[in-house]
């Protein structure tokens, strides 16, 4: 993943003088050599070009990605799954559907990548069971917090700084279903939201065992709408945000 992203990068900055990029490395806590690894490429890159953050104790994928996106400095921010799954030259893809957004005076957008489109492929190479968990997590999606997202589970998506700063700044969610959380808060604002498909390949080593997982990403939808309804999680006002 990093030297498809980082190749990427800097072969467009050589062809654009006035392009910059960083990519920030957040180690969850992990016991796996990630940080020594990445800190590697910030030796040859250059710290300007690649940070590292490392987390004391696991926090949860939605927590290790709101701490880069509220470090991050650029003026798109894109967060990506570390383990390269979606090709990273993508991007390109959801930079140029940001552009057509009709971007509200706030400069908020919001674009994901969808694996929508591989959905029947998907379902031909997964158990009856694994599909059945997937349909209704899909369906408790809809009905409880996010409409018209057809993948708000692609760990790959863009937003425009503001956005991402007010949206990170609201989410509680630090599980899996982070996502979900980031998109309810997004319609809540009526950011807009568009979804671009995006090459993606089934990676090994997920981190995301079949029936744990499902349940609590299930339990966290529940969550996210009742104590959004409630009160007991507050939301900020929409307002210009650095």
């Amino acid at each position: 993943m990093m030297d498809e992203a980082l190749g990427f990068l800097h072969s467009k900055q050589e062809r654009k003088k006035n392009f910059k990029y960083e990519v920030i490395v957040v180690d969850d806590g992990s016991k796996d050599k990630t940080t020594q690894t990445a800190l590697k490429y910030s030796k040859t890159y250059g710290t300007e070009h690649v940070r590292v953050l490392t987390l004391a104790k696991n926090r949860g994928k939605g927590g290790a990605v709101r701490m880069g996106m509220l470090s991050a400095r650029g003026d798109l921010l894109l967060f990506a799954d570390a383990d390269g799954a979606t090709k990273f030259e993508d991007i390109e893809k959801l930079e140029a559907e940001i552009k057509k957004i009709n971007v509200n005076k706030d400069g908020m957008a919001v674009v994901c990548g969808s694996r929508a489109h591989l959905e029947q492929e998907s379902i031909a190479e997964r158990s009856v069971f694994r599909t059945f968990l997937m349909k209704v997590f899909h369906f408790l999606v809809h009905f409880l917090c996010v409409r018209g997202v057809r993948d708000t589970q692609c760990g790959f998506k863009l937003l425009t700084r503001p956005a991402a700063k007010l949206l990170f700044r609201n989410m509680h969610v630090d599980r899996w279903a982070f996502d979900v959380d980031l998109l309810h808060l997004a319609q809540h604002f009526s950011i807009p939201i568009a979804e671009v498909a995006v090459n993606w390949t089934e990676i090994d080593g997920s981190k995301v065992t079949p029936i744990i997982s499902w349940i609590e990403m299930g339990v966290d939808l529940f969550l996210i709408r009742l104590r959004y309804m409630t009160g007991a999680w507050k939301i900020g006002q929409k307002t210009k945000t650095e």
